[in-house]
């Protein structure tokens, strides 16, 4: 783990046990820290914090107010931040579920969200439950008991469901026209080749990985290979290239 990672982590912690105190069940990295693909001036930190019981409107307020970006630092791009009870990680449900929503950074816009009710629906309900069936099979504990024991997988028909959501959400948003490279587009590739990998191999991968998975199996290994070097600095696909492959990823996905 990259050192001021590591020690923005600790950090982190050690304000959620001063505030939450024995409601504090445990904390998790997920994302690309858990996975293991952690790259300095790209990637977040994505931490999830699993308490006992809801929260009071104001603990969550304080926690948000502490861990805010301009009170403590993240080293990375920003912090993605969730909590959850434990009934809710360990419940495999598909709705979003969470005590707080936070996301805060240097380089990221400020999301605050104290109420699953209160996320916008064009924004996409679906990232938690993805989240926490990534966080079952391969959440970094920091604190606390295993994550396979806290986190609850959906359902595998659950877990396509959310899969199709997500890939319908990223086809609908705006995309430019014509063949130029457009930067993001290789994160929506590289979105979809773990998807594709999750289903049929029942393994969460790193966007890369997964990439490099996706490149053996031969589907479009030139556009794939393109955008797994898009993540080190080569150029990204069109968004055209990139659409056209995510809805064959949805076609498959949804003709099985």
């Amino acid at each position: 783990m990259d050192p001021a990672v590591r020690r923005y982590l600790a950090d982190l912690l050690g304000v959620a046990r001063d505030l939450l105190g024995s409601e504090l069940v445990g904390g998790y990295a997920a994302g690309s820290v858990a996975l293991h693909a952690y790259q300095p001036g790209r990637s977040d930190v994505d931490v999830a914090l699993v308490c006992r019981d809801a929260l009071p409107r104001p603990t969550r307020q304080e926690l948000v107010t502490r861990l805010r970006h301009e009170a403590l630092p993240c080293p990375a791009r920003g912090l993605e931040l969730v909590v959850y009870t434990r009934s809710v990680a360990g419940s495999g449900t598909c709705e979003p579920g969470f005590e707080v929503e936070l996301n805060t950074g240097a380089a990221m816009p400020t999301r605050v969200t104290l109420d699953p009710a209160e996320r916008p629906a064009a924004d996409g309900r679906f990232w938690y439950a993805l989240d926490r069936s990534i966080l079952h099979q391969r959440g970094h504990p920091l604190t606390g008991p295993p994550a396979a024991a806290v986190f609850a997988d959906p359902s595998p028909d659950d877990l396509r469901t959310l899969m199709v959501a997500a890939l319908r959400w990223w086809l609908a948003r705006p995309a430019p026209p014509g063949d130029a490279p457009a930067p993001g587009a290789e994160d929506a590739v590289l979105n979809a080749c773990r998807a594709l990998v999750r289903l049929r191999d029942g393994d969460w991968l790193s966007k890369t990985a997964a990439g490099h998975r996706v490149i053996t199996l031969g589907r479009d290994p030139g556009l794939v290979r393109r955008c797994v070097d898009a993540r080190t600095g080569g150029p990204p696909p069109s968004a055209a290239a990139a659409r056209a492959f995510q809805q064959r990823v949805l076609d498959e996905i949804t003709a099985d």
